[in-house]
């Protein structure tokens, strides 16, 4: 029930009518009793900065980003945490003090699945990343956060894989950093324990592709974790072939559902939110239960 009294949240993006972050932030919003509502606002990027006064302007408690605006956002706010500095984009505004600080939820979402069911020692670990995009760079920071030994990020232009190396300069993150193009591949997939592909390759409508072939998966080594971003169609081909090669396959939606846990656990300033309530509104929603 919408009272006078509602409290705004939301996501802004353009477009943002696929979103599914109201579906699971209304869920637990409903489950905990709370007089809030989040809606998405479809945002045209030379609408973002009278957006964002506008927000401030009727009491809008906090929202989420999503592309385009995710990197473009950073001079409208008033502080950036060290999280969303080193990835270079916000995906979680909030307001506090009347300022708008923005924050980085993605890493934590990224390592949710990785840390609950594989609570292991990464230092051994190689990760190679496709794609070098906005949801390459939240990857990246998780990988340095686990403290991964190698981390491999391929892409296809050249020019943009070395743009993308220099972007985190002396940081944490650019230690054990290094770039590659498409071609590199054969080499690099025997050495990977956790291969991460952020790329929209096999997303829906584009069902039947996959940014690897079976025989390129087949040389992963034994105990590997494949783990797409994507998370619909569920499970894309990419797992398909990665459950077919006999390892690990982790999909897109519990990397969605837990960054949007952190996102609510910020706004609403507790500790903890129904994750359970969030994750199961999502699959009923995409009709996976």
């Amino acid at each position: 029930m919408i009272t006078g009294k509602t409290k705004l949240l939301g996501v802004i993006g353009y477009p943002v009518e696929h979103s599914l972050s109201p579906v699971m932030h209304n869920a637990a919003l409903t489950q905990l009793g709370l007089n809030y509502v989040y809606v998405p606002f479809p945002i045209e990027p030379q609408n973002l900065e009278v957006a964002i006064l506008g927000f401030a302007a009727v009491g809008v408690v906090g929202f989420n980003v999503t592309i385009p605006h995710k990197q473009t956002i950073l001079p409208l706010l008033s502080e950036i945490s060290p999280t969303a500095k080193a990835v270079g984009a916000v995906n979680t505004v909030s307001r506090k003090d009347n300022k708008w600080i923005g924050t980085n939820t993605d890493i934590e979402g990224f390592l949710a699945p990785l840390q609950t069911m594989y609570n292991q020692d990464w230092s051994q670990t190689v990760a190679l990343i496709l794609g070098n995009g906005g949801a390459a760079r939240a990857v990246v920071a998780g990988c340095a956060e686990l403290g991964c030994e190698k981390i491999f990020v391929v892409g296809r232009n050249a020019q943009k894989l070395e743009e993308f190396q220099n972007s985190w300069g002396d940081s944490r993150e650019s230690q054990n950093l290094q770039v590659h193009t498409w071609h590199s591949l054969p080499k690099l997939i025997p050495q990977a324990k956790l291969l991460v592909n952020t790329t929209p390759i096999g997303m829906y409508p584009h069902v039947e592709e996959s940014p690897l072939s079976v025989e390129e998966m087949e040389n992963l080594p034994a105990g590997a974790i494949a783990y797409d971003l994507i998370y619909t169609p569920n499970p894309t081909k990419f797992l398909r072939q990665a459950q077919q090669v006999g390892v690990i396959a982790i999909d897109g939606l519990e990397m969605l559902v837990q960054q949007g846990a952190a996102a609510l656990k910020i706004w609403l300033q507790q500790d903890t939110v129904p994750v359970d309530v969030m994750r199961q509104a999502l699959r009923h929603h995409l009709g996976l239960t």
